[in-house]
């Protein structure tokens, strides 16, 4: 079996990558289980090193695995070369901070002789999609591997090129062989590799379609999990908002990696009040987007990933419009080659259209207009998701009572959701369980062991 990689800017065929055989894979697996071993007994402080060594060399590889990124899945030039720097960032905060992350604990009221620790599990299969082919994957394996896991990366089968240089960069950086490896393959050896005694943790980061059942297998196996799915974010605009801020962060909130981004905003929730000035402030900001070729620095959006991505995104545009939405920006795909979208926006959405029950993946925003605060709050979270929300308010009181309400992993006001090196990252309901980045991905593949005594 091949992996074929398209330039979505074109349509045209870039490469075709040989699968790994099963046999490689078990092969991997293996090496990955001796080398976490030792992997295993070097300081905290001493793999922080390696993540050192990694961040200068993402940096010195910046416009090369940008490069790639964008032409594999499309993304703008510019918004990749960032996201190699804040992968580099985020390398840069756990070489610093691991030792302490990891620090054995006493807690409150325990016996004097009583201290919690964090050991390793062992090996973490990592399942990654394409849309931040270098911050996805270093956002799952550096916390893992800062607390002595080694990790096993299938990455999405339209970015092999992007996998490839980043195990290359792992290598270069000094990191032991095996310790982080690059599973070239489909879908169909993840339940043996689930089910395999040496796979000690699951992480997954894609769609809730995706997730579900990795998440069944992991539990049939009795393998812990983090699980990041998709949302449906929702972004308030109160009756006091200020609305040229509102317009301006929730554009780019819808644009972020050209809608394609589980924490972009994409239910625009806006009480009646302000609806117009709203309105016609957000079309005038999305309208000024330029969108064209992802390798221009110019460009703020670029094609969405695949083929089948848009005409998924445009049928759930088509429905619903037809259900009653009303077109205020674009409404469909641009001529000529590519797999370009227009930058959408629609209104009047309700329950029962798919802008308003299901997550849309590219840059299509539905506005769904209110009554007042008290309405804004039981739509935002009338979704089955839960992964992020925005509130733009000039009030500090009326943010804290709203954010104290909404129904997600992460609620910024007045900005929009995005993630941090040290904050806590991940969703409830069907965005998925379990939290990545800060202390609690450090250790959300270890054992915490209670010793009393010595």
């Amino acid at each position: 079996m091949s992996l074929v990689t398209r330039n979505p800017a074109t349509g045209r065929r870039l490469a075709t990558y040989r699968e790994h055989t099963r046999a490689e894979v078990a092969r991997a697996v293996a090496r990955a289980d001796a080398a976490q071993r030792d992997w295993a007994t070097l300081t905290p402080a001493a793999r922080g090193k390696f993540f050192r060594a990694l961040a200068r060399e993402l940096r010195a590889q910046r416009d090369a695995l940008a490069a790639l990124a964008t032409v594999e899945m499309g993304k703008p030039v510019a918004q990749a070369r960032a996201e190699v720097e804040k992968s580099a960032v985020l390398c840069d905060y756990y070489a610093t901070h691991t030792a302490r992350l990891l620090a054995p604990e006493h807690p409150a009221g325990a016996p004097a002789k009583a201290r919690v620790v964090f050991e390793p599990l062992g090996v973490v299969l990592a399942i990654m999609p394409w849309n931040f082919p270098v911050w996805q994957a270093i956002r799952a394996a550096i916390p893992t591997l800062a607390s002595g896991n080694a990790l096993l990366l299938k990455h999405a089968p339209n970015i092999p090129g992007s996998a490839l240089a980043l195990e290359k960069a792992f290598l270069r950086a000094g990191v032991p062989g095996g310790v982080f490896q690059i599973l070239l393959t489909g879908t169909a050896p993840m339940p043996g590799l689930i089910a395999d005694p040496r796979i000690r943790g699951v992480t997954l980061t894609g769609s809730t379609a995706a997730g579900k059942p990795v998440a069944v297998l992991a539990g049939a196996a009795m393998k812990p999990g983090v699980f990041e799915l998709g949302g449906s974010v929702p972004a308030l605009s109160l009756a006091d908002a200020d609305l040229d801020l509102a317009a301006e962060t929730c554009a780019a909130a819808r644009l972020i990696n050209s809608g394609q981004s589980c924490v972009c905003a994409k239910r625009f929730i806006v009480v009646r009040a302000v609806r117009r000035e709203f309105e016609m402030r957000f079309v005038a900001r999305m309208t000024a987007r330029s969108v064209g070729d992802p390798a221009d620095p110019a460009t703020a959006v670029g094609p969405l990933a695949r083929a089948d991505l848009r005409e998924k995104l445009h049928a759930q545009v088509t429905q619903s419009v037809r259900r009653g939405a009303r077109v205020l920006l674009g409404g469909g795909p641009l001529p000529g080659p590519g797999y370009f979208y227009a930058p959408t926006v629609l209104t009047g959405v309700r329950p029962g259209m798919a802008a308003y029950d299901e997550e849309l993946f590219g840059p299509v925003a539905a506005i769904i207009v209110v009554r007042d605060e008290a309405e804004a709050v039981r739509v935002a979270n009338a979704t089955r998701y839960g992964l992020g929300a925005s509130v733009f308010t000039r009030s500090r009181a009326r943010a804290g009572r709203v954010a104290a309400q909404l129904e997600a992993g992460s609620v910024f006001v007045n900005d929009f959701v995005r993630s941090s090196p040290e904050l806590p990252f991940g969703g409830i309901k069907d965005s998925g369980h379990g939290r990545e980045l800060g202390a609690w991905g450090t250790r959300a593949f270890v054992n915490v062991k209670t010793v009393v005594g010595a």
